[in-house]
């Protein structure tokens, strides 16, 4: 009924009407009390604080990046090197790498990947396109990187060495990447919409608009450098916010009068604020280009806060009455072979990421559940820990209320539903995960009594 408007209020009343409910089933029909559902909500909602600080932040990074001529001076440039005959599939792999070496996805979309989104809106590719191409290439190095928060927890939940699981995740990842590639370089390839015209007016108006200089890429590759010494996303997000600031009084001081009206020291250090907390216009002479170059600051994000305090409620909800035991349950009378277990465990990630809304929990959930059936049913606990990620990690920016599905279409701008269809590695993953199980390919079970390895 909203359409993408629902992330304004709609999504969020839903979600307390549906906690509302389970809590009274849980109360009236299972005798559960009302403070085992409040201390689940509380602990639901303690678990995501520091993804609430980071999604604010990357509200604060993506206003002052923009403004200061970063993003810009990235979008300029990209434009006269990315052709559109290769751009989604060039997309897709840069931030591929970009996430490998970051261990983020948040991240990755957060800062080249609104400056790719800028790129490929000017060279006239639809925007559901580009997301798609960049949320393929950012999730896989958040499910394959050593740096990855939820490569570290799926391998910890499920007791699997770090590399080992990494390196076992290859054999469905890679596949899955390389199908999402050729299919975007096919829709690239088939892309007639000439480089001139919007691109060239594009890098006019933006030349004119912004001081555009390769030294503003200095807070770039800083940033990079703190990704790189693994200082904490917390710390990085809000240290290049303030390098960006630095480079906006630098390169863009009248950008910052402009916002406040006020020509002064003063001005300076109240538009700097407002860039980083509050919505910015910049008027460049053409409507597409002033929606691209806006922002919202910090205050774009609080819909998304407030939609996933809700979602954490629904969610602390379903685990306290017991309600996703007992569907999930259900799926254990599928589990009769390989490729039963494998479906299983999938069908139950993607259920628990739509219910809790939350991957962290989902990982938690779908490893703990299935520990000890792949442990009685003999097989390795990597084949658990790669179907964790290849069910939970990819799958959960597909899901509009969703932690990760909240944060990308408000930082992107593009509504979750509308990039989905265009996914591939995400939605490829899940499925290449079932079909590596089908053929038995590196599928392994310990002997019961030997605990030698042989082949399932």
């Amino acid at each position: 009924m909203f359409g993408a408007d629902s992330l304004n209020g709609a999504n969020q009343i839903v979600l307390l009407i549906a906690a509302a409910v389970c809590a009274s089933i849980a109360i009236f029909k299972c005798k559960i009390s009302w403070h085992t559902i409040e201390i689940a909500i509380v602990n639901n909602i303690t678990g995501i604080a520091p993804a609430l600080i980071i999604l604010l932040l990357i509200g604060a990074l993506s206003g002052s990046w923009m403004i200061s001529g970063i993003v810009p001076t990235l979008i300029c440039y990209g434009m006269k090197i990315l052709h559109p005959g290769f751009f989604l599939a060039a997309t897709c792999i840069i931030c591929a790498i970009v996430s490998v070496m970051t261990g983020s996805s948040w991240t990755t979309v957060a800062t080249i990947g609104i400056a790719f989104l800028g790129i490929g809106q000017a060279q006239g590719f639809d925007s559901a396109w580009i997301a798609g191409a960049i949320i393929s290439g950012a999730y896989f190095g958040d499910k394959i990187s050593p740096l990855s928060d939820t490569t570290i927890l799926a391998s910890s939940v499920t007791n699997t060495p770090l590399f080992v699981h990494i390196r076992y995740m290859m054999i469905t990842t890679i596949p899955s990447l390389v199908i999402a590639i050729i299919i975007f370089a096919v829709a690239s390839f088939s892309h007639h919409i000439p480089v001139g015209g919007n691109a060239e007016n594009y890098i006019n108006l933006l030349n004119s608009t912004f001081n555009i200089s390769p030294w503003l890429l200095i807070v770039p590759v800083l940033t990079g450098v703190l990704i790189a010494k693994r200082v904490p996303s917390i710390v990085t997000l809000f240290l290049s916010s303030i390098m960006a600031i630095i480079a906006t009084l630098i390169a863009q001081p009248e950008l910052l009068y402009n916002i406040v009206g006020q020509h002064s020291v003063e001005g300076l250090f109240k538009g700097s604020l407002m860039v980083l907390y509050g919505p910015t216009q910049i008027e460049t002479g053409n409507p597409q280009l002033n929606e691209l170059i806006s922002t919202n600051g910090m205050s774009g994000m609080m819909n998304t806060v407030w939609l996933i305090v809700c979602a954490m409620c629904f969610g602390g909800t379903m685990v306290a009455s017991g309600m996703l035991g007992s569907l999930t349950s259900q799926l254990i009378r599928f589990m009769k072979n390989t490729v039963g277990l494998v479906a299983s465990t999938v069908i139950a990630g993607f259920f628990f990421n739509v219910c809790t809304a939350d991957q962290y929990m989902s990982i938690i959930l779908t490893g703990d559940m299935f520990k000890n059936i792949y442990k009685s049913k003999h097989y390795e606990s990597r084949l658990l820990s790669r179907t964790t990620e290849d069910c939970v990690t990819v799958t959960s920016v597909l899901i509009p209320w969703n932690t990760c599905g909240m944060t990308q279409a408000t930082v992107l701008n593009v509504p979750t539903l509308a990039y989905l269809p265009y996914c591939f590695f995400n939605l490829i993953s899940p499925l290449m995960s079932i079909f590596i199980a089908s053929i038995g390919y590196k599928i392994f079970k310990k002997n019961e009594n030997t605990e030698s390895i042989t082949a399932a």
